[in-house]
């Protein structure tokens, strides 16, 4: 039985499913899903980021602007192609671009290893293209070096114990950082001097600790998350922290290893404030950039969703921020996931009416995240997934 019996008017404002399916897929195979159960309900569609994946793509398709390519270093040394959106003087930046994991083959995928240094790479083009501001969009990262192969590709110089200079090293990822003892920042803080630098970030969690870059979101960044020894994130903490020392505070004395959004995209976020950055959550970012609150204003419901809903979901992403949108003008929100890994009192408390998962089926965590061997077709899945939604939250 339908919950209204009427037509509905439905915002469909999903993120991307990491791995399978683009904002902009997923946004489509949800309207296909639920228009095959309430044909007549009026379906407008919204795709959404929240820093991470598909930031540039969502912003480029509501603003406009030109899109210039650029070729950066990639996670583990190689060249890879990226792009950066330039609207007048404001240039958008994606870390995902330089720095994503997608870009490593799941077998080579060890936060040790990969290096941030693309993201030097595409913060120097946007200012060799004359960009006075650039809005930097965190997340879906394969990388936890705080920033260190960053800083030193925009001319950080670092140092170790003994004074050498040990800057080659802070570009070998994670794992080699942590020799640094005294990073000299002025060399990049010049570069980007009179640049107005936004961090726009997916999650707003410190450097370190429980839910910092390393044991926050370490793990997920490893070729087998469930086999992560708690003795690597451990090291990669130590590592992280290594940079956070040597770097010190910033010239307003202000310590941007507990700022939040510091511990965003492995320790992006640090690096982009301690050069004088400025965060702002990046689902908040984008939802003034498209409109979003229009769109909730003329909806019955709201329908958003993401690849896994879980404690992450809950700080700063895509889920919350619609949810916190939809809440101030009294719309439900539905979410449908791949998996759903939070409770009903949680999503309640951030305005969420309710959660549909995918895992319900007979699928592993590895079919549904794109590491499978065997064919799946998410898209279908996630239009399956979306007709049962329908059956409670759509019209007649």
């Amino acid at each position: 039985m339908s919950r209204y019996g009427c037509v509905v008017r439905v915002m469909i404002a999903p993120d991307s499913f990491t791995g399978t399916l683009s904002a902009l897929e997923a946004a489509g195979a949800m309207a296909d899903g639920w228009l095959r159960r309430c044909p007549d309900d009026v379906i407008v569609q919204v795709p959404l980021s929240d820093g991470g994946p598909g930031f540039v793509d969502v912003i480029e398709a509501s603003r406009g602007g030109r899109l210039i390519d650029v070729t950066v270093t990639g996670p583990l040394g190689e060249p890879v192609a990226a792009q950066f959106l330039l609207g007048d003087t404001t240039a958008y930046i994606e870390s995902a671009q330089a720095v994503g994991l997608h870009l490593v083959p799941r077998e080579q995928r060890d936060p040790g290893r990969t290096t941030s240094a693309g993201m030097g790479d595409l913060v120097r083009a946007a200012v060799d293209a004359g960009a006075e501001r650039i809005i930097v969009g965190l997340g879906g990262s394969s990388v936890c070096d705080a920033g260190a192969g960053m800083l030193v590709r925009l001319g950080a110089i670092a140092r170790n114990a003994a004074g050498h200079d040990v800057s080659n090293a802070m570009l070998g990822g994670g794992g080699a950082v942590g020799v640094v003892t005294t990073f000299d920042l002025e060399p990049a803080r010049r570069l980007v001097d009179g640049v107005d630098l936004i961090v726009a970030s997916d999650v707003d969690s410190p450097l370190l600790g429980a839910r910092g870059a390393a044991h926050g979101f370490g793990a997920q960044k490893f070729a087998d998350p469930s086999r992560v020894l708690p003795v690597e994130l451990d090291a990669l903490e130590q590592a992280v922290a290594a940079v956070s020392v040597a770097v010190g505070r910033r010239p307003d004395g202000r310590d941007p290893a507990v700022a939040l959004g510091a511990g965003a995209a492995g320790g992006l976020g640090f690096a982009l404030l301690a050069l004088g950055g400025a965060r702002v959550p990046g689902i908040a970012t984008v939802l003034e950039q498209v409109g979003l609150h229009d769109h909730i204003a003329a909806a019955d419901v709201v329908v958003t969703g993401e690849g896994s809903f879980d404690w992450q979901s809950l700080r700063g992403k895509v889920v919350s921020g619609v949810a916190a949108a939809a809440l101030e003008q009294g719309r439900p929100v539905v979410v449908l996931a791949g998996r759903v890994d939070v409770g009903r009192r949680e999503y309640a408390a951030i305005g969420v009416s309710a959660a549909f998962g995918v895992v319900d089926r007979p699928l592993d965590v590895a079919q549904m995240s794109g590491d499978s061997a065997a064919p799946i077709n998410h898209a279908g899945l996630l239009a399956d997934l979306a007709e049962r939604a329908a059956g409670t939250w759509g019209g007649a």
